[in-house]
């Protein structure tokens, strides 16, 4: 985690977050099937293009405010691009027709879990000054469309990049 500014400018836009304390978030779409675009959601409906992207792989790079919660060891994620309620926290991947792309058969949106991010993930995320905790989720389904829905993570799940 650190303490400066998001690298989203409607983070940067909001004074109150600025001293709060962040952790780096990446979700890496793998294999994803060619000729559809994809889009991380903020809010409601505010897209974000991917970070990087190559035929194989297309990563979003976001940030997520962490707040301490009451209990030793309890704490929460918020920001634009978290979704849902406390203890069922995910972010969306705005795919096809819903990530804005023109001419795209439909529109969809995967599902990303963030409740399997811990507290012992994001104090050794802290200890590195460049960390980032990313998860990794197959970018196509078995039908040979997109992944959509709730996606499962692949491998070990939220690790540190």
């Amino acid at each position: 985690m650190s303490e400066s500014p998001l690298p989203n400018k409607r983070l940067q836009q909001t004074p109150a977050l600025l001293s709060a304390r962040f952790a780096r978030l990446r979700i890496t779409v793998v294999d994803p099937p060619p000729d559809i675009s994809w889009a991380l959601q903020l809010g409601r409906d505010e897209l974000v293009k991917p970070t990087a992207s190559t035929k194989a792989r297309i990563s979003f790079d976001f940030s997520v405010e962490v707040v301490t919660g009451d209990s030793p060891g309890a704490f929460r994620l918020r920001g634009p691009a978290v979704q849902g309620r406390a203890g069922e926290r995910f972010v969306y991947l705005c795919i096809g027709a819903y990530a804005g792309q023109v001419g795209a058969p439909a529109g969809w949106r995967a599902k990303i879990s963030l409740e399997a991010i811990t507290r012992k993930l994001l104090d050794a995320v802290k200890a590195k000054r460049s960390g980032v905790l990313e998860a990794q989720v197959a970018g196509t389904a078995r039908d040979g469309g997109p992944s959509r829905a709730s996606v499962p993570l692949l491998g070990e799940g939220w690790r540190i990049a």
